[in-house]
């Protein structure tokens, strides 16, 4: 893995997946460790984030990594009409690790083959998340047991969900059932179903998720995204489609955890927070360790 680019789930393999989980809870069994002393990480955050630039700049700390960069792309030349070509080469001279968040779907891709220094994509558009990923395999390992033959519930926002699709591809390599719930105009794109197709992994359509959760593992909710709608009535009509409520889990099955990549908006009632089986607050914490673990191992200090 040492210098590789992490720009989408599947640069990595089976393999270099299943030593992220395993660095991971290294890295959440002894969280400090200076191995990046020498580093210095630049943060590139083209679009708002919470919960994946704090968690990066958290791990960087805990390496001992120093971090340079922007969190609105208003505060960079970009606003002056700097392209992204320029900007990449000129902030790969100065650090040995790009963390990048854009708007545009492969612009990481881009980015990686410009830069002279590895860059992780944290989340290109409707595209892919695959650091996402990587904590939410941890988050399903440390929960379930196993990565093998789990029964996952995709629901929400199918279409634009870089999440959902980032984790289908990683989840596809560990023979899951994977049933997914949406409206009709956010159903899973077929490019991504004809992936599972050409894989032999079942899946399920389905517009109504409430009679069919108690045969859920993990039931994985998004939010439907505002951001991603051109017209702001398609996006009031779908906008609460879907709302989780305590209650809807009393016949689910012990081992089942509610994953979400968060922010919630109404999707998740917080009746179900203080539920057992809600872990999206556990699963946002172990988004440091998946992360440690991602640099480590892209910069080849473990």
């Amino acid at each position: 893995m040492k210098n590789k680019s992490l720009v989408s789930i599947t640069d990595f393999s089976k393999e270099e997946i299943l030593r992220i989980v395993e660095l991971a809870a290294e890295f959440e069994a002894n969280p400090n460790q200076k191995l990046m002393d020498d580093k210095v990480v630049s943060s590139l955050f083209f679009e708002p984030s919470t919960r994946t630039r704090l968690s990066f700049e958290t791990a960087i700390q805990r390496l001992g990594g120093r971090i340079i960069g922007f969190t609105d792309s208003s505060s960079s030349s970009t606003s002056k009409g700097e392209s992204l070509n320029d900007t990449i080469k000129m902030v790969s001279n100065y650090s040995d690790l790009i963390v990048m968040r854009h708007p545009l779907e492969g612009s990481a891709r881009y980015a990686s083959e410009v830069s002279d220094v590895p860059v992780i994509n944290a989340g290109d558009g409707a595209n892919q998340h695959p650091t996402q990923t990587l904590l939410d395999m941890y988050s399903i390992y440390k929960t379930q047991g196993t990565l093998d033959n789990l029964n996952i519930f995709l629901v929400g926002d199918l279409k634009y969900g870089r999440t959902v699709h980032s984790l289908l591809m990683a989840m596809s390599q560990f023979n899951p059932t994977f049933n997914f719930i949406s409206p009709d105009s956010l159903k899973m794109p077929d490019e991504y179903k004809l992936f599972l197709d050409k894989k032999g992994i079942k899946y399920y359509e389905h517009l109504e998720f409430t009679d069919i959760i108690e045969e859920a593992d993990i039931l994985y909710m998004t939010r439907v995204q505002r951001e991603r709608f051109s017209d702001p009535i398609e996006y009031e009509k779908v906008k609460n489609v879907y709302v989780l409520r305590n209650s809807m889990l009393d016949n689910t099955k012990d081992n089942l955890r509610i994953l979400h990549p968060l922010p919630r908006v109404n999707e998740i009632h917080t009746d179900v927070d203080a539920n057992p089986k809600a872990y999206y607050f556990e699963q946002a914490e172990n988004g440091v360790y998946a992360r440690m673990a991602i640099m480590a191992s892209i910069l080849g200090l473990k």
